[in-house]
């Protein structure tokens, strides 16, 4: 593996000893033409138990992390409430000074 890829523990501490405060020495991030190009030896960062994080021209878009134990998925719980979603009340409509439209293609023009 390229050295740019190896990660070393802060002084006197294994990676084993480092807490969730020291997430920043150990989280690789990297750019997506990059994640392309050497897809296999970030995966294999991400089987040793290290997290990737995905750039997209410097904005993080995703994270690549290792998958948990066996059955540590997604619990789905059942609702709280005995009211059918269809009789929750919808929130007012947005009455402010702002033109969302206007908002959003503005954004859309300076992503081009």
């Amino acid at each position: 593996m390229r050295d740019e890829l190896r990660i070393e523990a802060p002084k006197g501490r294994g990676l084993d000893n480092m807490t969730s405060l020291d997430h920043h020495r150990t989280m690789k991030t990297v750019r997506v033409a990059e994640l392309k190009a050497r897809l296999s030896e970030y995966l294999r960062l991400v089987r040793k138990g290290h997290a990737v994080t995905v750039l997209d021209r410097d904005t993080p878009i995703a994270r690549i992390v290792p998958v948990g134990p066996k059955g540590a998925g997604l619990t789905v719980r059942m609702p709280t409430s005995s009211v059918p979603y269809w009789k929750i009340p919808l929130p007012p409509p947005y009455r402010g000074k702002i033109d969302i439209v206007e908002l959003l293609l503005e954004e859309r023009q300076v992503d081009r």
